[in-house]
């Protein structure tokens, strides 16, 4: 073959088009498919998620209810515990029996306030509707009409008896799942007081070893998120309870205080909450005293909510958990959506938690002041156990001998030693 030839076969051989397909597509839609294929898994993941929630809701709430108020009592137990010098045992459970029996006053305070206002309201209610009612029926000429549908009314509660007896077996059934739900939060609530630190050892002992250190570091930082975000949803709440049930005071007296309770409880859910209670104590006023009452009483609350949202919310709650409110908002709609009144109370607890575990394992550490010198003991040990020495396996043939005290050693017992692995 000539030298021309051979030049010319050559060009042709550089010339010729990649056999490779992948080089025919743009990496723009190569990126595009990368992230479409792992955003469908993070939606698989996440709707398996809310399917598992859904089937498993009546431990799952009353788990996460277990959990604050497991944060809300710490403060309580340490203090009978390193101060008082109880035994942690005894401390979790003057902490729990405390927080029954607030819990029990407050509900026996409001009882007695609405049973004591509820009948002059009742009263005041009927008569201002039975006067409302005989102005437009004598304006309108509605009286007639008024009997056919009193008679529709009693047609339809007979024809739908066996429809109402289920509804009340259903709600029966509610009541039961209700008190199974408050007897396992109430055991959780216990036993998360008395040994948080072993239940989350056991958790993250099932772990690879290669995570455990990075999970545990993440999860200090979670639980330092949820308790300032508790701590300052009980301020905020409080707060409003305050300026609302003072508000109410000069209206309806008699019912204040269940008002305020309603208020406190209502504000768990943010900005939606404060808002729904804030109305009921509206309409209240409006029924008991008038127009101009309840007009005032409005301005009351949207003082409150002005205070709460502009004061409280940006500076309080937004270095808590550091979510923007837009962030709040779409969790707390999301959340509603995804499990109704359950979902809007622990959407944005659950994000704020999310986005704090979620930067530190992506390199962004949000409390650099908690260091990580806090590893994990292994799990069959005490925290507080004397070091051990052990034979380790380093090498194949060659033995160690070491002290065993946390997570940072990773290799396993040799079993020819008659001990136990990992």
């Amino acid at each position: 073959m000539s030298q021309t030839e051979e030049t010319s076969v050559t060009s042709s051989q550089t010339t010729a088009p990649p056999t490779d397909e992948s080089g025919a597509v743009p990496p723009a839609i190569r990126a595009a498919a990368s992230w479409s294929w792992r955003m469908l898994l993070i939606g698989a993941f996440i709707a398996a998620a809310l399917w598992l929630f859904t089937l498993l809701k009546t431990i799952v709430i009353p788990v996460a209810v277990a959990l604050l108020l497991t944060i809300m009592l710490t403060p309580v137990r340490r203090v009978l515990n390193e101060r008082l010098r109880l035994p942690r045992g005894l401390s979790a459970g003057l902490s729990l029996i405390g927080l029954i029996v607030v819990v029990a006053g407050l509900v026996t305070l409001a009882g007695q306030s609405i049973a004591n206002g509820f009948a002059d309201l009742t009263a005041q209610a009927i008569s201002g509707f039975e006067e409302l009612w005989a102005q437009v029926s004598a304006t309108f000429g509605l009286q007639d009409q008024l009997n056919s549908y009193s008679q529709d009314i009693l047609d339809q509660l007979e024809a739908q008896q066996g429809a109402i007896v289920s509804g009340a077996l259903g709600a029966a059934a509610t009541a039961g799942s209700l008190l199974v739900g408050a007897l396992i939060a109430l055991f959780c609530t216990f036993f998360f007081l008395h040994d948080p630190r072993g239940i989350w050892t056991w958790i993250v002992g099932l772990l690879p070893l290669s995570s455990r250190e990075r999970v545990n570091q993440a999860g200090r930082r979670g639980a330092v998120t949820l308790a300032a975000y508790t701590r300052t949803q009980i301020l905020v709440a409080a707060v409003d309870a305050v300026g609302i049930g003072i508000g109410a005071v000069f209206f309806v007296p008699t019912l204040a205080l269940p008002i305020g309770i309603l208020v406190f409880v209502g504000s768990f859910v943010p900005v939606v909450g404060a808002i729904a209670t804030g109305a009921i104590a509206v309409v209240v006023v409006l029924v008991s005293n008038g127009w101009v009452a309840a007009l005032i009483m409005l301005g009351v609350v949207l003082l409150v909510q002005q205070i709460e949202s502009h004061a409280l919310q940006p500076f309080l709650m937004g270095h808590a958990v550091s979510l923007h409110p837009v962030a709040v908002i779409l969790a707390v709609a999301a959340g509603s959506y995804a499990a109704g009144i359950v979902g809007a109370l622990f959407a944005v607890p659950l994000a704020a938690v999310l986005n704090t575990v979620i930067l530190y394992l992506n390199g962004h550490d949000k409390f650099p002041e908690l260091g990580d010198e806090d590893a994990l003991p292994i799990r069959w040990r005490a925290a507080d156990a004397p070091p051990i020495p052990l034979r380790l396996r380093r090498t194949p043939g060659v033995m160690a001998e070491t002290a065993v005290t946390d997570v940072g050693v990773d290799e396993d017992r040799d079993p020819s030693e008659g001990g136990q692995k990992r």
